[in-house]
């Protein structure tokens, strides 16, 4: 079978690493790039490292001609800007996968506290699936619209299931401690991000506010049965790519390091993307740059009574654009890993 996709936000990052993914997807075809800066122009011309391997020409994401020709649509743009488009997708017919946060939070309400946007297409909230392939494969097959997780609740989750699934941590107790490359900013200019404020630096950012945390303590809740609260504090490394995750809960019980390292690999035994690493040995963010892996170590401190669990991710890829592409290849009944299968970059 052959799919059409579209693409909102196509000149964004992560729009143009789902372009790079999906130009070499032998099932895919792509019939529309939508961009709100770039229309008329080729798209190789702004992302010249896809020279050849793609010659579609932008257009206006105004334009809605995608969602006739598409039969999945990603949307790769801010919060607030899926809603007009998941609607009419929605009446076409169409499957849409929105990367932004839009339909990540099941109450509105909370949405508009963290995001100061109206929620305008409240009705569709309950078709919404939470897009994270290894917990909620049997609902994204027959979704109508993934909201594909965030950057950095994807490295937690991930993390923290094994562990909140068999109730052996104190749900209470969780600290994340999460560090960001700064991609994960996007392409748009800010002073934030400016070569000479970020090189040589590191920095924490929207400590006890980061609009991540109702999504984290959202989908923990699922996974423990309870409502969870959790302290996450992210940070900004002088990288381009990856997300490091270090997170600290107290055992309900002091279980050997190897013992809940074999609990990981069960849980994990069927999961391709998740690598769950041998004893002593904890994740880097190089070992993951451009892959749709989740690296995960571990380790026990029975001193505190603590375990500490390390993620790694790359945030463009299984952060963002290679899991939406690992979404769409489950609800049009692909192979998961179509397009998708590769080690990472090293050095």
């Amino acid at each position: 079978m052959t799919v059409k996709v579209g693409i909102v936000g196509a000149t964004g990052y992560t729009g143009a690493e789902l372009v790079r993914i999906l130009s070499r997807h032998p099932e895919v075809e792509l019939v529309a790039l939508g961009t709100q800066s770039y229309a008329g122009q080729p798209f190789w011309v702004v992302y010249p490292h896809l020279y050849k391997y793609n010659q579609l020409t932008c257009v206006d994401a105004a334009q809605t001609d995608m969602l006739y020709s598409a039969d999945v649509v990603f949307v790769a743009l801010p919060h607030g800007h899926a809603m007009p488009i998941a609607v009419e997708a929605a009446c076409r017919g169409k499957k849409l996968i929105d990367l932004g946060a839009d339909f990540r939070l099941a109450d509105y309400k909370v949405y508009e506290k963290w995001y100061k946007v109206e929620h305008t297409a409240r009705e569709l909230l309950a078709d919404a699936v939470y897009g994270l392939p290894e917990i909620n494969r049997k609902k994204i097959r027959e979704a109508k619209i993934v909201a594909n997780p965030g950057c950095y609740p994807t490295s937690v989750i991930l993390a923290l299931a094994p562990l909140l699934r068999n109730k052996l941590v104190d749900s209470g107790s969780i600290i994340i401690d999460s560090k960001s490359g700064v991609s994960g900013a996007g392409r748009g200019l800010s002073l934030g991000i400016h070569f000479s404020e970020v090189n040589e630096n590191f920095k924490a950012y929207n400590v006890a506010v980061h609009r991540h945390t109702p999504e984290i303590e959202q989908e923990l809740g699922k996974l423990a049965g309870e409502d969870v609260t959790v302290s996450f504090t992210p940070h900004l490394l002088p990288i381009t790519r990856g997300i490091l995750s270090t997170i600290y809960a107290k055992l309900s019980n002091l279980p050997g390091e190897g013992e809940i390292i074999e609990l990981y690999r069960e849980f994990y035994k069927d999961e391709f993307f998740v690598r769950v690493l041998p004893e002593g040995m904890l994740p880097q963010t190089k070992w993951v740059a451009g892959t749709n892996h989740c690296d995960i170590g571990i380790a026990v401190d029975p001193r505190t009574g603590r375990i500490v669990i390390i993620s790694a991710i790359d945030n463009i890829f299984k952060g963002a654009a290679g899991q939406a592409v690992q979404n769409m290849n489950i609800i049009c009944g692909l192979p998961e890993d179509t397009a998708l299968v590769g080690a990472g970059l090293f050095p």
